[in-house]
Formats: C-alpha cells, sequence, structure tokens
C-alpha cells in the first residue's frame, strides 16, 4: 500500500507549437490533474521530422501561464546538459514557477538519433549508469547549497554559488527514473521521487514487473538505510497497444478500466500515476472525466 498521498500526473509531449504546448496544460491543470510532466530529447525520437520544443524553454512558458499544477521533465537526459547548469536551470524555472517544479533525471536512450544530429558522445548504457551518480551529486550539491563543491570522475565543482537560493526548501524534489538494479540502487541513495514504467506487451505483465520493481526498491532502500517512506513512488501508464490504435489510449475508453488499474497499480505500491495526455481530441472528455472525477474518487478512497 502506498505510503504518501495520492497524486496524479499526465505526461504532455512538446510535439507542438507553444501555444498549444501551454494549452495542454492549462487543461490539465483545469480538469484537476497535481502535476504535469514533458519529455526531453532534441528532437521526437520516433519521428524526428515532426515538431519539437526544447524542454526547460517550454516548461519556463508553461510556468508563467500556470499557478497551481506542479512541473516537471519526466526525464531529463544527462548526455544534453552540463549537471550544474541543468542545477541553475531548475532553481531559475523553481523561481519562475512559485516553487513547483521537481528536478527529472535519467540516462537517456541510446537509440535517440539527436547524439548523432548535435555532435554529443552517444554513451553506452554502462557509461550512463557509470557517470550518473555524479551527476546527481553534483544537482543535488547545488540545489542543497548557497556554495557548493564536488570532485567526482566524470563531473565536478568548484565553488559554485547558488544564488538566489531555491523557492522549494531544502531544495526541489529529484526524481529519478530507473527500471535496472544499478540504476534503482541510485535511486534509492538520492530519489525523493522513484519513478519507472513498463513496456510489457499487456496490463497483467506491466503489474507484474511493477511488483517485482516494488519488492526490490524496498530492499535497495534498506540497504541505502533510508525508511521507504521518505521516497514517493511513481509509475508511467504506457499503453503498448497505443500506436497500433491510431493513438488511441486504451484506459480512456473505459472509466472502469482506469479505475481497476489504478487501483492495482495503487495496491502494488504506487503513490503517483501518470496516465498520458491524449494524442486524439475525440479523447479529451475521457481525459476530463479522469481529472474531474476519477482521481477525486481514488484519492476518497485512499485518503488514510
Amino acid at each position: 500500500m502506498t505510503m504518501h498521498p495520492l497524486r496524479f500526473q499526465t505526461a504532455i509531449m512538446p510535439n507542438c507549437g507553444i501555444e498549444e504546448f501551454i494549452r495542454r496544460f492549462k487543461h490539465a491543470e483545469d480538469v484537476g490533474f497535481d502535476m504535469a510532466t514533458t519529455g526531453d530529447h532534441f528532437v521526437d525520437w520516433t519521428e524526428p521530422t515532426r515538431p519539437w520544443l526544447e524542454a526547460w524553454t517550454a516548461l519556463t512558458a508553461v510556468a508563467c501561464n500556470t499557478s497551481r499544477i506542479r512541473l516537471a521533465h519526466y526525464v531529463n537526459q544527462i548526455a544534453l546538459r552540463n549537471p550544474a547548469m541543468l542545477a541553475r536551470q531548475a532553481l531559475t524555472v523553481d523561481h519562475v514557477s512559485g516553487g513547483r517544479i521537481e528536478v527529472g533525471l535519467g540516462i537517456g536512450l541510446t537509440i535517440d538519433p539527436a547524439y548523432d544530429m548535435i555532435g554529443v558522445p552517444n554513451w553506452t548504457n554502462k557509461e550512463r549508469v557509470d557517470r550518473f551518480p555524479d551527476y546527481v551529486e553534483v544537482v543535488d550539491r547545488l540545489l542543497s547549497s548557497e556554495t557548493a563543491s564536488y570532485e567526482g570522475e566524470y563531473y565536478s565543482a568548484t565553488g559554485a554559488v547558488m544564488n538566489p537560493r531555491p523557492v522549494q526548501s531544502p531544495r526541489p524534489p529529484l526524481v529519478i527514473a530507473a527500471l535496472g538494479p544499478k540504476m534503482m540502487r541510485i535511486a534509492a541513495k538520492y530519489a525523493d521521487n522513484w519513478n519507472s514504467l513498463s513496456f510489457a506487451e499487456d496490463f497483467d505483465k506491466q503489474l507484474a514487473e511493477v511488483k517485482d520493481r516494488v519488492a526490490r526498491m524496498q530492499d535497495y532502500l534498506a540497504d541505502a538505510g533510508r525508511d521507504p517512506a521518505d521516497v514517493r513512488f511513481s509509475y508511467q501508464m504506457f499503453d503498448p497497444a497505443s500506436r497500433a490504435s491510431g493513438g488511441a489510449i486504451g484506459y480512456y475508453c473505459s472509466p472502469n478500466l482506469f479505475m481497476d488499474m489504478a487501483e492495482s497499480l495503487i495496491e502494488a505500491g504506487m503513490s503517483e500515476l501518470g496516465p498520458y495526455y491524449p494524442a486524439l481530441p475525440e479523447q479529451y472528455a475521457a481525459f476530463e472525466k479522469t481529472g474531474a472525477e476519477l482521481i477525486p474518487e481514488l484519492k476518497k478512497r485512499h485518503a488514510s
């Protein structure tokens, strides 16, 4: 069972113009979602020629046009930015948003074509994982301290001044995306929010994967000397059949299906669920019902 108050976020891709991007976030805020997130790539890695906006710039515009909803990138790719500069970006958007930003971090995708496009080294997964603790340490230290230094194998900072201090104290929450054992152990050490998803071909298999990962994360947290109550467990509700269905998301086709899936994931230990923003306008009504009716019902059931 979850140990955090339930919250719901929706994933909104920046595959449109800025006006439409802002509209989607305002839509999510208006219908009752707690949080909305976006992706961090140079291009849409599945279809590089389609429109795409840069993650931090676009989310800054969203912060200026929303008032309540929390904001994040799920998640920033470490290969695209120096960690100290990312910390500065996060600090800035923390102020722009009035303390609504969360800092998502992950290793990114080796199959992303952007690395060749922009001349950035496409590290192997092993090197990405090896670099990741240093990267998180720099981000954590800079956001937590007015002046910070760190000397790691891959990243360092020397007397880095972070003024002004973040709106959120002691710093904006760190969200770490982790699926495999090594990354999950890093998340167990540093994360305020551990984020995951499953690409399994049906929900029963996804749920089995979730339960296995939750059990392992509990062990990793114990090994790290952390109380599981200190870490939120979040899950992206990926629908593997959506692309074959012309973009239709299955759980928006049936309120009962959404409720059953959500209940199963909550029972498995998730306290944040992330249904995707609809790709099809004909599913907007179901999205609105989810935010305005289904989510409040789930929160009411699990208020204790």
